[in-house]
């Protein structure tokens, strides 16, 4: 039998190399190859293991024609194009948690560098300047820490300051008081972490929630004289307003080790004053990189060489024996994730995930994850269903699994209800002849409807007219109605629409339909 055969095309620990040859793969190391030059070659390879240099693009891909599995030794994937990978049939598999203590490490580095200004007085005392009363620096004992995240490398970072005897906040959606006592934070909104916080370090994923989320209207929020680090994604920050603000002196120090724009041969941040950058070295320590090598050469060689499928980001983990039973179930779990987490993202307590008839006899594990992977993906880069039940319970969420042997009103149904401060949210769904996911339930209104690409989701007074209003809003914005689904509890009560739009639909055409009379709720949504 052939054994398969692995590229490893950026630099690497050697020890990877040395795991493939090891579980029976065949391995090479070309590293600082050119596009074209990868393009020759990647058609000979069944695995494809890189770091950040090598770019995953459609045109590499056309050309892997023998190509199954991608793993990136790390967590960020933007160098690989995933929906190509997946169009390809190519598993794409990261690293999520090999390098977490060396990022929280690097924004604790900062985070005292900042404070001290160690940088500026290193580089003028070898200049042969004694400039002692030009660096009064400020302790970090009793200050205030603000986390936005508090994850896996956010709580890191937490028990670190909390070490340095620094108070700790943290705004998190999925951050529950339990988990927040547990890891010695208090849990606030992101107002009152901005408005406290004497420090402020950042520890999530961008996403389209949290780009800019330090934009230049919550920089001016900010609790005058903070210091501001980042080492987890470049597009979180408002590059030009932290320089106004850093000019100005609102903002009396920053840290970035992460930029938009990468590499970062320039920006508005470089000459700022008390502004400090690394090149992006939050996971450059050599135990990371040991760990993340180890870690993606375990994975890749046990899909190449068993079938197994760990911490992929486009596709379930599943043995091949349950993959063909539970894949329909998968699609309508992660759809249900997907919808409640959409809806009812904030301040989640617990999450139930309950099957009756024919899902009931199924395992349930996988379904859960998918749910999970559904719920975190709107704030997540990188989860999946692996990786979900980890995230979750990092958090603090209550997961409760539930089957029912009662015969209800089909034949298999799948309900994902989470608990929020204005109470219980439920939706629920079905599968058409065993395969085609449907959702049937939607915070207790009944509605069949599927769940794809671009939805408009409102709450509005049942009354007449209603309809009409709103589709003549959406036509001349442009915009086509594909699909139309209706529910309510009682005429005359409160109704739901879900639209499914031939387009996504942009900020003022749903300030447009939120002035309609009669409309309590809008929301775009995305599957």
């Amino acid at each position: 039998m052939t054994k398969p055969k692995v590229l490893i095309s950026d630099k690497m620990d050697p020890n990877a190399a040395r795991i493939f040859k090891e579980r029976g793969c065949d391995v090479d190391e070309i590293t600082g190859q050119t596009p074209e030059e990868l393009k020759k070659i990647i058609g000979g390879y069944d695995g494809l293991a890189i770091r950040s240099s090598t770019k995953v693009t459609p045109e590499i891909l056309e050309a892997a024609t023998n190509l199954k599995v991608i793993g990136r030794a790390g967590i960020g994937v933007d160098n690989v194009d995933i929906p190509a990978a997946s169009a390809k049939g190519v598993v794409v598999m990261n690293t999520p948690f090999g390098n977490s203590i060396t990022t929280a490490e690097h924004a604790i580095a900062m985070l005292l560098a900042l404070a001290r200004q160690i940088p500026n007085a290193n580089m003028r005392t070898q200049a042969g300047e004694w400039p002692k009363k030009d660096f009064m620096g400020v302790e970090v004992t009793n200050k205030t820490l603000g986390l936005i995240g508090a994850g896996n490398i956010g709580s890191i970072v937490a028990s670190r300051a909390l070490g340095l005897k620094m108070k700790v906040i943290a705004y998190d959606p999925f951050l529950t008081p339990e988990r927040a006592i547990e890891i010695g934070v208090e849990k606030a909104d992101l107002d009152t972490v901005l408005a406290k916080a004497d420090f402020l370090t950042l520890h999530t994923p961008l996403t389209d929630e949290t780009r800019n989320i330090l934009s230049k209207e919550n920089l001016a929020k900010t609790k005058p004289g903070v210091r501001i680090v980042n080492c987890a994604r470049g597009g979180l920050i408002d590059e030009a307003a932290l320089k106004e603000a850093l000019e100005k002196g609102h903002v009396a120090g920053a840290a970035l080790d992460v930029f938009a724009e990468e590499p970062a041969k320039e920006s508005p941040l470089f000459g700022a004053p008390n502004f400090i950058c690394t090149p992006h070295l939050g996971a450059s320590t050599s135990e990371a990189q040991v760990n993340v090598a180890l870690q993606v050469a375990e994975q890749m060689s046990d899909y190449l060489v068993n079938g197994g499928v760990t911490n992929a980001l486009n596709m379930p983990s599943l043995s091949a024996e349950e993959a063909p039973k539970l894949k329909p179930y998968m699609a309508l779990a992660e759809k249900l994730g997907s919808l409640v987490g959409q809806l009812a993202h904030d301040n989640l307590a617990d999450i139930a995930i309950e099957v009756e008839g024919a899902a009931a006899q199924l395992n349930i594990k996988p379904i859960t994850g998918a749910v999970l992977a559904g719920l975190m993906r709107r704030y997540s880069d990188t989860v999946n269903m692996v990786n979900a039940p980890h995230l979750a319970k990092e958090r603090g969420l209550d997961v409760r699994e539930v089957r029912h042997d009662r015969e209800g009103a089909f034949q298999t149904l799948l309900r994902v209800s989470v608990g929020t401060e204005e109470g219980v949210k439920s939706v629920a769904g079905t599968l058409f002849g065993n395969n085609a996911p449907r959702l049937v339930e939607i915070f207790g209104i009944g509605m069949e409807a599927e769940l794809e690409g671009d939805m408009l989701y409102i709450v509005n007074e049942d009354a007449p007219g209603f309809i009409g209003r709103v589709g003549s809003t959406l036509g001349e914005a442009g915009l086509n109605i594909g699909t139309f689904h209706l529910g309510r509890m009682e005429a005359g009560g409160e109704a739901v629409l879900l639209l499914s739009m031939d387009s996504p639909i942009e900020e003022p055409v749903l300030w447009n339909v939120c002035q309609l009379d009669g409309v309590k709720t809008v929301k775009a949504l995305k599957f």
